[in-house]
């Protein structure tokens, strides 16, 4: 009963420890937190979570790709790249009010923010005035705005943010150590300059990694250590699990072990507790069990939609009536009042928890 006890304790303590924002984690210990027993761990996470966030609330996002295929960078695990033939059409920076029609369908489906991604090694100054346009249209609809669009140097982040761009997506991707085995047109301090950038400039960070592409575990806890000793933790933190696509080198990668990538959720949370943990790609491939579980280890941000760039997503009515199982409710922005957006959201969740008995047929 003595050794129960003393087990209890110090599993309070180490959570109260590691609830506080801190930027000098160590490699031993995030390898400490992977290794203890899967209840302990989700256990500890919650705790976290439920310290600084709302417990069953989840931010939602949607995210359109602007501008699609013939990336000059060579990422392994990017169908978008142009050093690898997956079949991808490439097409052009959409047009403005293309991207405005669809910030506004996503609006109408829950999505609090609009996201919107280019493949690009970094934006020209050519395309600079329609990206300033797509921000200031989706800003005034009363939608959190993010962009992801390759590389920055200091000017373009400072009239980003000019334009209301309020966060700015840049993962490191992976540890330091695997980097070179995925990525070679750029290096990893091209990536934590773009962020320094993003920063400096007002903007808040969207930035976080990819894991099951052949990484160690050691890797693993590299990138989260690397994501936590940053100046400023970034405000979301994207975890996201490989989607294998055929014709980039890693479609024949083995799979990541399910508890792993759930325990991956679980330490990003401890170590990043007042950021949202983003359950990103890959979740076209989790059933609702795993989803739940890692909803549980702490994840409270999705992507809404059936797709995610080009590659597949889970459809939003099933994300809906998995929230309806869950009790999980989408989290509402704090900054911004706008009832019709309320409404629609909550017409959303009602017609999912009362769905019609019968449907006109077609």
């Amino acid at each position: 009963m003595q050794a129960t006890s003393s087990a209890i304790n110090a599993s309070s303590t180490t959570s109260t420890q590691v609830s506080s924002v801190r930027h000098n984690w160590t490699l031993a210990e995030v390898n400490a937190l992977f290794a203890l027993p899967f209840n302990d761990l989700l256990f500890q996470a919650q705790t976290v979570h439920r310290a600084h966030f709302t417990p069953n609330e989840v931010q939602i996002s949607t995210l359109l790709s602007i501008k699609t295929g013939a990336c000059a960078e060579d990422c392994k695990y990017c169908p978008q790249s142009g050093h690898y033939n997956t079949g991808l059409e490439r097409e052009r920076l959409l047009e403005v009010e293309k991207v405005l029609t669809q910030a506004q369908a996503a609006k109408d489906k829950g999505a609090s923010r609009f996201c919107m991604g280019a493949a690009w090694s970094n934006p020209k100054q050519r395309d600079m005035p329609y990206i300033i346009e797509m921000v200031r249209g989706v800003k005034a609809m009363g939608l959190e705005t993010c962009m992801t669009l390759g590389m920055l140097d200091s000017d373009q982040a400072k009239t980003l943010a000019t334009a209301g761009l309020d966060y700015y997506n840049h993962n490191l991707d992976t540890s330091p150590e695997f980097y070179g085995e995925i990525i070679t047109t750029r290096t990893y301090q091209d990536r934590l300059d773009t962020l320094s950038h993003v920063r400096d400039a007002g903007m808040k960070v969207c930035c976080g990694g990819i894991v099951g592409m052949g990484e160690s575990a050691n890797d693993r806890s590299a990138l989260l250590m690397q994501l936590a000793n940053l100046p400023e933790h970034p405000q979301s933190v994207p975890i996201n699990m490989l989607v294998k696509v055929k014709g980039t080198p890693l479609e024949n990668v083995d799979d990541l072990d399910a508890f792993e990538f759930i325990r991956t959720i679980a330490v990003a949370r401890i170590m990043l507790p007042e950021s949202h943990v983003r359950l990103s790609a890959g979740r076209s491939r989790m059933n609702e069990q795993m989803q739940a579980l890692c909803f549980f280890a702490g994840a409270n941000s999705i992507f809404y939609g059936d797709k995610l760039l080009t590659t597949e997503n889970p459809e939003a009515d099933a994300d809906m009536l998995l929230f309806k199982k869950l009790g999980i409710n989408p989290e509402q922005r704090q900054d911004v009042s706008d009832e019709a957006h309320e409404l629609a959201l909550a017409d959303a969740i009602k017609e999912q928890q009362n769905p019609p008995l019968y449907h006109a047929a077609g």
